[in-house]
């Protein structure tokens, strides 16, 4: 189940990538839903995509 405030989406990724996100997330010291999590707003972030007021990065799980 989903934290409050956090929507439960399901992910389909090939698994070669989850490993590499699962390594990079265990050398940082953060869930795996941590680091998609980051992974993504650093994305956004490259494409000039800004989230909504009230949206801010929340500590690691």
């Amino acid at each position: 189940m989903a934290s409050p405030g956090k929507r439960s989406y399901p992910l389909r990724v090939r698994p070669e990538v989850m490993a590499a996100v699962e390594r990079l997330a265990a050398g940082e010291l953060r869930s795996t839903n941590s680091m998609l999590e980051m992974l993504l707003r650093e994305a956004l972030a490259r494409r000039g995509i800004k989230l909504s007021t009230g949206q801010k990065p929340e500590a690691d799980e």
